[in-house]
Order: C-alpha cells, then structure tokens, then sequence
C-alpha cells in the first residue's frame, strides 16, 4: 500500500473532524467514509493452520481431557466399566491429538522445540508442557486398566490425568482466542466455557455409547451437565458477537456452510441431551445419543475453527469494528 493511500486510509478512519468556534464545538459538514480495503484484501494474516489437522487437534484434545476427569471420577466412585471405557479412551483421543499436531507442524522435532522454554503468557507454551505432561500419564492409567499390571501406579496416574484433564480440556480455546483472528479473539469470555461443554459432552457421550446404562451414570450426567454448558454458552456468543459495534461478528458462525455446520451440530447436542436424559434404561437411546454427543462435539470444533478463518479473510470484520469502537471513544470523550 503506498503511503498517500495509507494516509487516506488514516484521514477516513478518524471520523467527522470537530472545530470550536466561540466556546462551542462545531460539526464539518464531512460524510461518513465508507468501509474500503486495499482491493479487498486481508488486514491480517489468515492462520496456516489446516484443516483436518487442527479442527481434530481441538476435539480430539477435548474428548481426551475430559475422558480422563471422567475416568478418575467412575473408578473413585466404583465404575470400573466406565473408567476402562474412558481411560483407552483418552489414550487413544490424545495419541490421535499429538498426531494431528505434529502432522500439521510438519516435524515431530517442532513440538520438541516448543519446549526449551515455559513461557506463561503464551497458550502454546502452557499447552505444549501440558500435553507433555498429561500424555504419559494418561498412557500409564489406560495401560494398567487394560493389563491389570501396578494398579496402585495406576490409580495414581488416573488421578493425575484427571487432575490436568480440565486444562488439557480448555487450553485450546485460550490458544486460539490469544490469536488476532476477529471471531475467536472476541469470543475469548464465552469460548473456554463452549469448549469445557463441548468435551464433556464428547467424553459423556462416548462413555454412553460404549457401556451399558446401568454403568453408565457418571457419563450421563456428564453429558447432561455438558450438553446444557456448551448449548447455553454457545448461544451467548453468537448473543454477544451480534452486538459487535459497527460489524456483526457473528455472522461467521452463522452464515454459509460453517452456519449450517454449527446449526446441525446444536440440533444434535440438543438431540443428545434429550435422549441422555429419557434413554436411562434403554441401550439403543443411550447409545445413540452418545454418539450425537460426539459428533455434535466433533462438528462444533470444526465450525468454531471455519468461521475463524472467515473472518480473518474478510478484512471488514478487522477494519469496521475498530473504527466504530474508536468513534464510540472519541464520543465519550
């Protein structure tokens, strides 16, 4: 962009200019500029992220944190079905994570880089030294239920796991909040909240839909408690993001195919909620609405990732709410 139109740009962006005149401010007769970019061009870097890679990260992470919690809590309470159904499956959700991971960083000695250093103030340091941390163990407690070997190592890597199970949960929704993507970023105080009900909804529903009701109880209320989480939080996001000063931005999550990706996955949460609820001694209800759970958990990480991508390719979703929320201070001023 050459630097007369860069200074165009700034004159527009600052709104009808004010002079005084005898104690009093008086408004230039100046229209309001229109939204323009350079040909339509992004304003920020649309994330290299790719799909299937990260959109799977994200779910498979979910489901594997919150099978854990969910596996500690069956096995304290006496459920051992439950607990072997949700220990092999937060191994196997985390294992199929780290391999998303790493085929979307390209290397396996990238995450090894990521970690010679703990940074705090960065959710990809936190969250690599997390899944550093939290894989092993959630490894140990999975083996030791399926081989009956060291149970008392076991039971100690079972609670560990659930103890970290929370933040290997929700971490992610941090990661991709803490990015200058405009839907993500403005949703960072309802998206740790849909992120914890989407994956405790997935791990409820796959322990529905893999062990009989009557040992089932801890994952169903878990899928209760979940479903409502993630459908309530949901909808005081996209509640929020319409009210975005100057530019809807909630119109990524609701619009096109990533629109119909997340319309279907809230018919199924909210059809899995049902059937968790009625289906408490039926097994073919039980498990059908486990597997809504899980899918409906699946489809609303891949639709939360889309409309991300969205709004980082079109820049009016950077530009307009910037200005309008500049205009807004100026205002007040």
């Amino acid at each position: 962009m050459s630097e007369q139109t860069a200074m165009s740009e700034q004159r527009q962006s600052r709104g009808p200019r004010r002079r005084r005149r005898g104690g009093r401010a008086e408004q230039l007769m100046v229209p309001e500029a229109e939204f323009t970019s350079y040909y339509g061009r992004p304003v920020i870097k649309e994330p290299v992220w790719r799909t299937p890679d990260v959109p799977g990260y994200l779910f498979l992470g979910g489901l594997a944190g919150a099978s854990s919690v969910l596996a500690a809590g069956a096995q304290l309470a006496g459920y051992r079905e439950l607990a072997k159904v949700a220990k092999t499956g937060a191994l196997g959700a985390i294992s199929l994570s780290a391999v998303a991971l790493v085929h979307d960083l390209g290397r396996p000695t990238r995450f090894v880089n990521m970690l010679r250093v703990f940074k705090p103030s960065s959710p990809m340091s936190v969250g690599s030294w997390l899944l550093a941390g939290y894989g092993p163990v959630a490894g140990a407690a999975a083996l030791s239920e399926l081989t009956g070997k060291l149970p008392k190592a076991g039971l100690a890597a079972t609670v560990g796991a659930g103890v970290l199970g929370p933040a290997i949960a929700t971490y992610t929704a941090a990661l991709i909040c803490d990015t200058a993507v405009p839907a993500w970023h403005e949703g960072y105080r309802e998206m740790p909240y849909v992120f914890a009900g989407s994956a405790a909804s997935a791990a409820g529903g796959l322990g529905l839909l893999l062990t009989r009701p009557a040992d089932a109880r801890p994952a169903r209320d878990l899928a209760i408690f979940g479903a409502a989480v993630e459908l309530a939080a949901k909808r005081q996001l996209v509640a929020r993001l319409a009210g975005t000063p100057g530019q809807s931005l909630a119109e990524p999550y609701e619009e096109g195919t990533t629109g119909a990706i997340l319309r279907v996955a809230e018919m199924l949460t909210a059809g899995g909620l049902a059937g968790a609820v009625l289906g408490r001694r039926n097994r073919v209800v039980s498990a059908l609405s486990g597997a809504a759970l899980v899918a409906a958990s699946a489809m609303t990480r891949f639709g939360i990732f889309q409309a991300g991508l969205a709004s980082a390719r079109d820049p009016k979703y950077t530009i307009v709410p910037q200005r309008a929320r500049l205009a807004g201070s100026r205002g007040r001023e």
